[in-house]
């Protein structure tokens, strides 16, 4: 792997859709970068302190949020001399989106007042009233045709399913929900997933003509649902909860076929492999060291000290994965009882590009990843950090993970094995992690700055472990 060095930022940072740009967010600043070169291509000067950013599908505008200022700007990289403000007034901007035809611009107002859909074309605009959240309950199909937005009247949850060509509502449905959560279309756009705050388990299915396909509850008495994510093909769809299971249901009746538990001790008979970083110390290699004969001799000879001895003598390491046999016994946080939104359950899980493979991390144990095979109903692997995992993603051009635990390495993992990756930048620790659309390169995170690391199409080596 080759890493760029380190540029400034102050904010969020992402790639293009089109792989073309880096936009980099610098206090006021939208500064974009070119992926090839990181030469800055365009400059944007916001009105204040920028705290989101999001490119269009088409990667050609891109819009800035100001929440110190309720209002939005977008800007255009064909047309820089072109501009766009949003200002809500009195009701204000509390989050935006990008329509799936780039043309269009979705705010929240605060307090949930209104969804307001703004026209980029013909400055038209279209108001959904009482949207159920700000940032969530919002959703499109893959070909951007439909929409389907959460709303709250009367106490009563409802979608609302809206066209993205005229912007109507062409229907809206009741559901069956305490508090919805979020919402989100199946890959294949024939079903929706709705589910329920934590306060009680419930996995709605439902039809976009508002059918109940299914209804799932797991239990009663607890806490409920906290994640929930489609696979890519479709055929899955994978609920993690509170109670530390990963359950996955099949898209044809809607029934779990697989359960899986995350215990603190993973026991026998298990085939995963288990990943755990170590430090390996640099040893010094003496054996071919001898005096010379003017030494011998008494004869006065200065003594200059090799830089490797200072690394020796100050305990320098090498970071690298150790194959550990089960059974394991992995670091446990007990949440306190008395306090709210506890640290545990499923909330970080994603499915590789293939659907064959997910990884979960149980909150109560941060320092572990699991590593699902699908195919085989098993557990494939556990990455056991000696930090707590503050990112991990899937390589979207193939079954490679990469994650990072806030310090300066990098951890992959594939079916054939997991390494670790050193950056050479000073004093950069990588807190969190981001791959461009083709798989090519990462951008890496750092607390004041961030740089990029371009990756082989296919992984360096098929050990379990590897050096720096």
């Amino acid at each position: 792997m080759e890493f760029t060095e380190a540029y400034k930022q102050a904010g969020p940072c992402c790639f293009s859709p089109n792989s073309r740009y880096i936009a980099v967010a610098v206090d006021y600043r939208l500064v974009i970068r070119d992926t090839l070169s990181f030469k800055v291509v365009q400059l944007f000067s916001c009105l204040d302190k920028i705290s989101y950013i999001e490119w269009a599908n088409d990667s050609e505008y891109i819009l800035c949020g100001l929440n110190k200022r309720p209002m939005i700007q977008a800007w255009s990289l064909t047309q820089p001399e072109w501009t766009c403000k949003i200002d809500e007034g009195p009701a204000g901007i509390a989050y935006s989106r990008w329509s799936p035809d780039s043309r269009h611009i979705l705010t929240t107002s605060d307090f949930q007042l209104r969804l307001t859909v703004w026209s980029l074309l013909n400055t038209a605009c279209v108001h959904v009233q009482g949207p159920k959240h700000c940032s969530k309950g919002v959703s499109f199909t893959k070909d951007g045709k439909y929409a389907v937005i959460c709303t709250r009247c009367d106490c009563k949850d409802y979608v609302n399913l809206l066209s993205c060509h005229t912007w109507e509502i062409m229907g809206a449905f009741a559901v069956d929900t305490l508090d919805l959560a979020d919402i989100e279309w199946s890959p294949d756009d024939s079903a929706i997933v709705i589910w329920d705050a934590p306060l009680e388990f419930k996995v709605l299915i439902y039809s976009p003509d508002g059918r109940c396909l299914s209804k799932y509850q797991a239990y009663e008495s607890g806490l409920g649902v906290k994640s929930v994510s489609w696979s890519p093909c479709g055929q899955y769809l994978a609920v993690g909860s509170y109670d530390q299971m990963l359950r996955v249901l099949n898209h044809l009746t809607w029934k779990t076929f697989a359960e899986f538990m995350h215990l603190s001790t993973v026991r026998g008979p298990c085939c995963a492999a288990v990943f755990k970083e170590v430090d390996e110390p640099l040893h010094l290699n003496m054996s071919e060291l001898c005096l010379s004969d003017e030494f011998l001799q008494g004869n006065s000879v200065e003594l200059i000290p090799f830089p490797f001895l200072k690394d020796v003598s100050e305990g320098h390491f090498r970071v690298m994965y150790d194959v550990t046999e089960v059974p394991i016994s992995l670091p446990f946080q007990k949440p306190p009882a008395d306090k709210p939104n506890p640290k545990q359950g499923i909330g970080l899980m994603s499915w590789s590009k293939d659907s064959r493979y997910i990884y979960t991390r149980n909150d109560s144990m941060p320092t572990a990843l699991w590593i699902w095979d699908i195919r085989h109903l098993e557990l494939a692997a556990i990455l056991v950090q000696k930090d707590p995992i503050r990112a991990a993603a899937w390589d979207p051009t193939c079954t490679r993970l990469v994650l990072c635990t806030g310090n300066s390495h990098l951890y992959m993992w594939t079916p054939s094995g997991a390494y670790c990756v050193s950056n050479p930048l000073p004093q950069f620790n990588i807190t969190d992690l981001k791959w461009n659309s083709d798989g090519s390169c990462l951008l890496l995170k750092d607390k004041e700055s961030f740089c990029c690391a371009s990756v082989p199409l296919f992984p360096e080596s098929s050990e379990y472990s590897s050096d720096d």
